[in-house]
Parts: structure tokens; sequence; C-alpha cells
């Protein structure tokens, strides 16, 4: 598991490829206007009713939670279907602007077919850089679309690039919001190639949380044979919550059961 810093994480660009410098530079007091500026309030969609808890305890069953970063993506439907197919469940950390722009149809499916939905930020802008009004602009604003889209008030985040500090875990935390990080990092951003990464998921263990990006085909592509693998190992396919099994410290980070 890494944590990047933030002159590692300022290197990085979004999904996590590495990206020479912004130019020109992002103005944080711009961009905490445009997160915070008045939006227009459209009638609330109708709310996805979840299906029921699972009896699943992973203190004893051999649990993995596969997290998706970034999406809903074009290829969020063909994982759902997959997912469906094999009766896992997944969580996903969404990005409020590409959900403001797609809608939230992905979302309600999500909900309705019993996946857990986190916090990636408005932009995926690296928190750490933004001033204590940026941060909470990208987590409330997200926040407040993934409720009207979907009912659902989010208890977990992610930082984009893994990047938190403790300005960041203070937001978190006064959100009521867990810091989930994880213990398996596929590199999928980096190596599109189905195999690599489900061999690099192969190394979960009870307990893992392994991170993966919707927002790849390649990445998607892999999922079958990630889920037979593990399937044929024992493995059942949980939300966060169901992997842990309780509530979460808000503002704490968390890497693996």
């Amino acid at each position: 598991m890494r944590v990047w810093t933030v002159p590692l994480a300022m290197m990085l660009g979004f999904g996590g490829a590495a990206v020479p410098p912004v130019d020109p530079p992002i103005d944080p007091a711009r961009l905490v206007r445009e997160l915070t500026a008045i939006q227009p309030e459209w009638p609330e969609p109708e709310r996805p009713v979840p299906p029921p808890a699972r009896d699943v305890d992973c203190a004893k069953a051999k649990c993995v939670a596969l997290t998706f970063d970034d999406g809903p993506g074009e290829h969020t439907g063909d994982l759902l279907d997959t997912l469906a197919e094999h009766r896992a469940r997944a969580t996903f950390f969404v990005v409020g602007g590409v959900v403001a722009r797609g809608g939230g149809g992905d979302l309600r499916r999500m909900v309705a077919e019993g996946h857990e939905l986190g916090n990636h930020s408005w932009s995926h802008a690296q928190l750490t850089a933004l001033s204590r009004s940026g941060i909470a602009a990208e987590l409330d604003r997200t926040q407040k679309i993934v409720k009207r889209e979907t009912g659902v008030r989010m208890v977990f985040m992610r930082p984009p690039y893994g990047a938190t500090d403790g300005r960041v875990a203070e937001a978190s935390r006064s959100r009521g919001l867990s810091q989930i990080l994880w213990n398996v990092d596929t590199m999928d951003w980096r190596d599109r190639n189905s195999g690599v990464v489900t061999r690099r998921v192969a190394a979960a263990a009870p307990g893992s949380i392994v991170l993966l990006h919707d927002i790849h085909r390649s990445t998607v592509d892999a999922v079958p044979e990630v889920l037979k693998d593990l399937a044929a190992e024992g493995y059942t396919f949980v939300t966060l919550s169901e992997l842990y099994g309780r509530e979460l410290t808000p503002g704490k980070r968390y890497m693996k059961r």
C-alpha cells in the first residue's frame, strides 16, 4: 500500500498516470468559486430500492472488497452486468462532476443491485493541494449530487491519488466520511492489460481492499476472470460495509480489514 505525500502526488494525473505540471496552474480560489457556485435545483429522480442486507460474516468467511474509482464511465454498465452475473457486490468511488455530466442512471442501478457508493471528490483534484474551503467544496458537492440522484448519504471517501493529510482527515471527519485506501494496487491505470490486472488481483488475501478503475476497458474485461479465479478459491465479493461489518470512524484511514 502506498499513500503518497504531496510532492509525489502532485506529479500524478487523473487516473494515476504521470503528467507534466498543469499549464496554466490551477487557481485554487477560482476552483472554490466554481465548485460553490449556485446550481439549478433539478427535480429528484425516483429513488432506487437496495436489496436486503446479506448474511455474510467476513470475520469467518474469505471476503475481498473490489473497489472501482473515477467513474461512472462508458464501460460501467458492462461491469455491472458482469457483477450481476456472478452475484458479486463492489464499492464504487464516484467523481461528482462525472455524475453531473452523465446523469445518475448507473448510480441508481448500483444501489438497486446492492453495490456501495463512495465519495471520490467532485473534479478528481488533489485535495492536499487545495484550501480548506476547496476540500470542503469537493466533498460537499459530490455528497449532494449523489444524495439527489440516489437518496444515498455516502459514508466513505477515497482521496484522489491516495493523497491525504490532516486537513483532508478533518474535512472527512466532520462530514461523517471514513477514508478508504487499499492494500492491493492493480496499477490498471498504467498497465492497460487485462491479464496483468488479473494476476495482480490474485495477490488479494482475506480482508483485502483492491483498487481498480471502471473507466478502463481493459479493467472491465479483466473482471470476469478475476471473479472466476477468486470464487474458485472460496472468496465472497463484498461491499466495504460488509467487509468490516461495523461502523467505521469518520476521518480515519483504512486499508484492509
